[in-house]
């Protein structure tokens, strides 16, 4: 399936060598792999519907199945404004409902969003020109919620000191 940077198949796996390279435990990097199986607020198509989650989850682990979903189920819009409040909910785009992920949760949505727009920018300049500084800001607040190493990553893509080329980390 065609994806910015080649196919979708190797932005998957660049998401997934991104989170290995971060220190990600195992069941992150396989929802890095995994992430767009339900399709995302920004890229609507589904490689396998909702209805066979308890399938992704005997193959991936259940603890990365649920990561890949609250990634796949979050409404951007709703969500992202608060998402480093703690008491804040994410909005689920597949229900509506709204819940306020576990800590852990949390974070593991925030470093994998890191790592998924991170691979678009470093790949795709027009996505950096477009949207960079929205996602600087977005990681910005999200710092409390980032690895040393994601930080450090999108400082250098999306924030280069002067001299540096942007996208490169």
């Amino acid at each position: 399936m065609a994806h910015p940077g080649g196919t979708l198949l190797l932005h998957l796996q660049r998401v997934q060598e991104q989170l290995a390279a971060w220190g990600a435990r195992p069941a992150l990097r396989l929802a890095g792999l995994c992430h767009a199986f339900y399709g995302t607020d920004g890229f609507p198509t589904a490689l396998l519907p909702l209805g066979r989650r308890t399938e992704l989850a005997a193959v991936i682990g259940a603890e990365a199945e649920a990561i890949v979903y609250l990634y796949a189920s979050c409404d951007h819009g709703a969500t992202y404004p608060t998402l480093a409040d703690p008491d804040a909910a994410a909005r689920d785009r597949f229900t509506g409902a709204a819940r306020v992920p576990e800590p852990q949760a949390r974070r593991d949505f925030a470093e994998l969003t890191a790592a998924n727009e991170l691979d678009l920018a470093r790949i795709d300049p027009p996505f950096r020109e477009k949207w960079g500084p929205g996602l600087l800001a977005l990681f910005t607040r999200l710092h409390p919620l980032l690895s040393p190493p994601a930080r450090s990553a999108c400082r250098a893509v999306l924030a280069p000191e002067p001299g540096e080329p942007a996208g490169h980390a």
